[in-house]
């Protein structure tokens, strides 16, 4: 029989439905930095560490900043920095990985919006803050370029190898490549603006229009991508929902190795040691070009995405030879996506904010180069079938565009 209420009565109980007691905040704080019910801390840093051999490669930060700090010769300061960042980027997908598996979906496709491509933003931010703007723009669309024709060229033809044909499904696939042709006829159009304006110095060019259109158009751009992120996650649970066989319980479920709070403190810690690396890396990069005779276009379009997408190679290529194509095209053309309609534009935004005049007007044969690589790949995806003599396509077309910028 319950007591008869009086003024000290509280008007709510500490419990919620079905008699479940909550927690004060203070107890679920510690138990959520505790992580209770989840890995300890030490079993998902020595994951998060020593869970791959690529990690070894992780002795080149500290001689990054050493080589930094005590003014080595600029060869050796980029060539440490240039590998330190490699299992740097490897570590940042990992991280944002394992924090998506615990925070659900809407978060996952935030993590993956803004870390998918966190060294192509940092060293994207480190080269503006320097005014390297051909350094950002060259990285930026080398990034798509090594996505859309290197990965996915290379995934292709190891694919090709085991399986004769390999099938994906068309509609994702032609919606990705739509929206990667919107992203390309953006830097086409401020293209043919500059062209129809003449030379910097003549009478008619304005620098103020060709800023007002990129702007402009980078706004528009990270509206459009944030629009995409919403119909990718609805066109998912509209497939969960239309789905008449519930999940298979027998299929193998990857589970995290790392706590969320452990998983999170990694993340933020390798950003900021992938941000110096990404600094030194770029400050030594003219010394070296003119050291070498190595066209800084080249450095930019060909060396730094290679290193930036060493870890979404390895994955796309090994998804590519156990048969996961819809994996692999997510991995190579979403990747170029973030990067065409959010981190260029972000990059532009930025430059705005900071009084760097970055535009979406890359040279002439740049956007050529762009437009006839996201031809290409329309042309190849759009019967939703791939096999190893289109991953040679595409590799050729790649070889040929590093060739140019070499010689360039």
């Amino acid at each position: 029989m319950s007591s008869t209420p009086s003024e000290r009565t509280r008007l709510l109980e500490n419990g919620g439905q079905n008699g479940e007691i909550h927690k004060p905040f203070a107890q679920r704080a510690t138990a959520f930095f505790k992580a209770e019910g989840e890995p300890s801390w030490v079993a998902s840093y020595k994951y998060f560490w020593f869970g791959a051999w690529v990690n070894i490669l992780l002795i080149f930060v500290p001689l990054s900043f050493l080589a930094h700090n005590l003014n080595w010769d600029a060869p050796l300061r980029f060539i440490f920095s240039f590998i330190a960042i490699m299992p740097l980027a490897k570590l940042l997908g990992e991280a944002t990985d394992q924090m998506s598996m615990t925070l659900g979906q809407t978060v996952s496709g935030l993590l993956n919006a803004s870390f998918g491509n966190a060294v192509e933003i940092i060293v994207g931010i480190a080269a503006l803050m320097q005014g390297q703007i051909r350094i950002v723009q060259t990285s930026m669309l080398g990034s798509i370029l090594s996505n859309i024709l290197l990965v996915l060229g290379c995934s292709f033809l190891a694919g090709g190898f085991k399986f004769l044909e390999s099938n994906f499904q068309v509609t994702a696939a032609q919606t990705s490549s739509s929206l990667m042709t919107l992203s390309c006829l953006t830097l086409v159009i401020p293209a043919a603006y500059h062209s129809s304006r003449g030379k910097p110095d003549g009478p008619d060019y304005s620098e103020s229009g060709l800023l007002i259109i990129s702007r402009g158009t980078a706004i528009l751009l990270l509206l459009v991508y944030i629009a995409y992120l919403f119909f990718q996650a609805s066109l998912i649970l509209r497939v969960l929902e239309l789905c008449d066989n519930p999940p298979n319980e027998d299929e193998e479920k990857d589970e995290p190795r790392m706590s969320t709070i452990s998983a999170g403190s990694a993340l933020l810690a390798v950003t900021v040691i992938t941000s110096f690396c990404a600094d030194y890396l770029v400050s030594s990069i003219e010394e070296t070009a003119d050291r070498y005779n190595i066209p800084k276009p080249f450095i930019g379009l060909i060396l730094l995405p290679i290193v930036a997408n060493a870890a979404e190679h390895v994955t796309s290529v090994w998804m590519a030879m156990k048969g996961k194509m819809e994996l692999t095209i997510g991995i190579c053309v979403g990747s170029s996506i973030q990067i065409s309609a959010f981190v260029i534009p972000l990059l532009v935004i930025i430059g705005w904010i900071t009084g760097h005049e970055l535009t979406l007007f890359f040279a002439d044969f740049e956007t050529i180069i762009l437009f006839v690589s996201v031809l290409l790949v329309n042309i190849l995806i759009q019967d939703g079938k791939s096999n190893y003599m289109e991953g040679l396509l595409l590799i050729t077309l790649y070889l040929v565009i590093a060739l140019a910028f070499w010689v360039a």
